[in-house]
């Protein structure tokens, strides 16, 4: 069924006409997934319930009771994927852990609640690295989700499967989960469009890791969604957005439109390399002509500088991770490494001395860590108060290798022939985690070997709708330039 390889929102279009029934359409990804094992994204399958849901969503529709304006219907029929982190009730959630391979959760995560309630059917569950912990995706539960533009590089991570599954069209969205780029990563490497939300407007409870039963995650995660257009990252939100179940009797959410519905009128900073963490030169030359193209439409925001030092921020964001990783530690582990952080030379500035001494950091040193945090949020107002949005880049490559089986403290980049920390994957992602901004990855093309390459937009808080209507109009432009098609593979 060609429906399939058509973005979310025109397969709830098909839906709404009556061109094709929920059940029909589940059947077709279904019978993709099943035709593509080496994908190896959706791992947990839920044929017997996918196909149940949809036969309801039909039924509701023959009843007169189709999608309208409201939330309950936004996804009425929907086939969709969830990050195996999400937890899911009746339906294994391991997070890609052999500690959970057994985890039947008795509850819906609060944003897997919200999409039913919306009408989505889900398929099953895509491929992460255990307890999201990898730049790449493979565990030993489930093996490893190789890219599905290259089979040789890595789909990302930690929502890899997420990307693939959406890219290799298994699933035409799929709800992830971004603390460094967890989202955006892999939606960059797999040529999707991605969404992390401003820090607190989607609910992030029943998410792995914490451990299963957490009313808390970190304060640094964003539950979001991944798909083949901005539009459907906009219907996404528009179901996902709003308080916390036990907070909605007393408050609504309600995101402020887009600033601009065309480009004319925007504000548009570009920070297109760094030599903190430089970019290579496809990616630079892509950034580059993104500023001329925008200079002579007269939306370039040619005198705004950035509002943050890009090494201070990367910095700050790791110490705070490191520090909230600390929460579901186990007690002796958690005893063994303040032992061994106590016994670190006062001139120890290695990376790894910085990481115990994060890990292990007393409250009084969080509350300063924070502070500075938030006076850095202040910048990041006081600058989007003259520029609409930031476009930067979203990794410093297109995909790289997949180094499954390469120790950690062994892997590494390569930036134009030289060889950089494996962690920069997500340097430039971290800007907007650590402010919590919205943030979205909007695919622009390929490089000359044929893999995806893209950019990310950055906008002020709440500001998810300008930043989602900006990356629709950023890849309409781009397509109208370039000639390009969408990057997706077949």
């Amino acid at each position: 069924m060609d429906l399939i390889h058509r973005p979310a929102h025109e397969q709830l279009a098909a839906l709404d006409r009556g061109e094709v029934s929920s059940r029909e359409l589940t059947a077709a990804h279904l019978d993709r997934i099943a035709s593509r094992p080496d994908d190896n994204a959706v791992v947990t399958l839920d044929a017997e319930g996918a196909l149940a849901a949809a036969a309801a969503a039909d039924e509701r529709r023959a009843r007169g009771r189709g999608r309208g304006r409201g939330r309950a219907t936004a996804l009425l029929g929907l086939p969709i994927t969830l990050k195996d982190a999400l937890e899911t009730e009746g339906l294994r959630t391991t997070c890609g852990a052999v500690e959970l391979s057994e985890h039947v959760p008795s509850r819906d995560a609060d944003a897997v609640a919200r999409l039913r309630a919306a009408g989505a059917v889900v398929l099953g569950k895509t491929n992460t690295p255990p307890f999201c912990q990898d730049l790449q995706t493979g565990n030993e539960l489930f093996g490893t989700t190789p890219n599905p533009h290259d089979r040789r590089r890595t789909a990302g991570g930690s929502s890899g499967g997420s990307a693939a599954a959406v890219a290799a069209f298994l699933s035409p969205l799929d709800i992830g989960s971004d603390l460094a780029g967890s989202l955006r990563l892999p939606a960059h490497y797999c040529g999707v469009h991605s969404l992390r939300p401003t820090g607190g407007v989607v609910p992030s409870r029943g998410h792995i890791p914490r451990p299963p039963g957490w009313l808390t995650t970190s304060e640094l995660l964003s539950v979001g969604p991944i798909g083949r257009s901005a539009a459907d990252l906009d219907l996404a939100l528009g179901v996902l957005a709003g308080p916390a179940p036990r907070e909605a009797a007393a408050w609504r959410l309600e995101l402020p439109p887009p600033r601009h519905e065309q480009l004319a009128g925007h504000r548009i900073g570009i920070w297109a390399d760094d030599p903190f963490c430089p970019v290579d030169a496809a990616t630079r030359a892509l950034l580059e002509e993104l500023d001329r193209v925008l200079s002579d439409l007269g939306v370039r925001a040619g005198d705004s500088a950035p509002p943050v030092d890009l090494a201070s921020c990367d910095r700050l964001f790791r110490s705070l991770m490191f520090a909230g990783s600390t929460a579901s530690a186990a007690p002796q582990a958690f005893t063994a490494e303040l032992a061994a952080a106590r016994r670190l030379p006062e001139d120890d500035g290695s990376p790894g001395a910085d990481y115990l001494r994060d890990r292990t950091m007393s409250h009084r040193d969080w509350l300063l860590a924070n502070e500075e945090r938030r006076r850095l949020q202040e910048r990041w107002a006081a600058y989007f108060e003259d520029v609409d949005l930031l476009i930067a880049p979203a990794a410093p490559t297109a995909a790289v290798p997949d180094q499954t089986g390469v120790p950690v403290p062994e892997r590494y980049l390569t930036v134009d022939g030289r060889r950089r920390g494996y962690f920069e994957q997500t340097t430039w992602l971290n800007l907007a985690g650590l402010a919590q901004l919205p943030s979205a990855t909007v695919p622009l093309g390929r490089t000359g070997e044929g893999l995806p390459l893209g950019v990310q937009l950055i906008g002020p808080h709440l500001g998810d709708r300008t930043v989602v209507r900006a990356a629709g109009l950023l890849g309409e432009l781009w397509g109208e330039l370039r000639g390009t098609q969408p990057v997706f593979a077949g």
